[in-house]
């Protein structure tokens, strides 16, 4: 099978370091395709230059490529089998137009939810789109969408083997969507230091918890990539999950992080069918729902609750699970498949 891993205009590379999306399931995607046997072609601009010493890359977008080019002729006689692509390429007119003339099929993994798709840009076959939880599926219902959990990868990092672990981690983009400060305040309930680790986007948001942030048990780490990053997910006891209440996870890269390295999970959910509940188990970690109606305290307390009970679990059983759950490989060859 012949495999174009397609990039888009950003401003992460691709693979990513460190923070990263949809570039990260990309490359997970591309990891996963040779994994499984798989000749992979990375197409676009944005792939790293120096990935050419061991892959075929290819500067070409296809929504850059005019009808009856040269171009188009040389992507067409490539042979494509499939073409992996973030979730807004299968609706761009663009895109679409030179896709239409290859021949083979596409998939995507839909990481917004709240992207419009056109209503002809799947039909569950040729064309396929893939969600990671319940909600998204509902979300997205009338494009046929098939359950899968996402798998991503950043540049150089492979984990080491699981450890017990001492203090919380908190990893993920800083902001009020996050809501890393129901993580850090649930870790003072239990008397236990808590490390952040991610890259502020919102300002705003961090001065309004200015106490809590500032406290003695909290350690600022800012963004970390590479093997500095996995380290510091094994090197925990527990990880800790949190989003706000209005906001709706989509892809949730940080599950498939933390239980591949070998740390257990405490979520704060706002309600069932969410991300935490597609990924996790009572192996792998502990979920508490809060009601949207109850304020932070109060939701703090059931997740400093999951803590506890995500704490005890065994962490060379959570690295088994979770290598296997999030395998690259295993994701690749679940999206390479036509449903019958």
């Amino acid at each position: 099978m012949l495999v174009g891993v397609c990039d888009f205009p950003g401003s992460y590379a691709f693979p990513p370091a460190g923070y990263g999306g949809i570039e990260r399931w990309l490359w997970a995607v591309a990891v996963g395709a040779r994994a499984a046997g798989a000749d992979v072609h990375l197409l676009g601009p944005g792939w790293l230059t120096d990935l050419e010493h061991d892959w075929v890359r290819k500067p070409v977008r296809l929504e850059d490529v005019s009808p009856g080019s040269l171009a188009e002729q040389e992507l067409r006689s490539t042979g494509y089998d499939l073409l992996v692509v973030g979730h807004e390429y299968p609706s761009l007119p663009a895109w679409t137009r030179t896709w239409d003339k290859l021949d083979c099929d596409v998939a995507t993994f839909q990481h917004s939810p709240v992207f419009q798709h056109a209503d002809t840009a799947f039909d569950g076959k040729r064309s396929r789109l893939y969600c990671y939880s319940p909600e998204m599926i509902e979300r997205y219902a009338s494009h046929q969408p098939i359950p899968e959990l996402a798998v991503h990868l950043g540049l150089n990092e492979e984990e080491p083997p699981s450890a017990d672990g001492e203090d919380l981690v908190w990893l993920g983009r800083i902001d009020a969507e996050k809501a890393p400060h129901l993580a850090v305040r649930a870790a003072q309930i239990l008397g236990r230091r808590i490390r952040i680790v991610g890259p502020v986007f919102d300002d705003d948001y961090v001065r309004s918890h200015d106490r809590l942030f500032r406290a003695d048990h909290v350690e600022w780490v800012g963004e970390l990539g590479g093997p500095a990053k996995t380290v510091a997910i094994r090197d925990a006891s527990a990880f800790i999950y949190t989003y706000a209440r209005t906001y709706v996870e989509a892809g949730a890269a940080v599950f498939g992080e933390s239980l591949r390295a070998g740390t257990p999970m405490a979520a704060l959910t706002w309600r069932e069918g969410t991300c935490a509940q597609a990924a996790l188990c009572d192996r792998t970690g502990a979920i508490a729902v809060a009601c949207p109606d109850e304020d932070d305290e109060v939701a703090a307390l059931r997740l400093a609750n999951a803590i506890q009970q995500a704490e005890v679990l065994d962490h060379r059983q959570v690295q088994e699970i979770g290598q296997h759950r999030f395998d690259p490989a295993r994701h690749f060859n679940a999206m390479a498949s036509r449903p019958c």
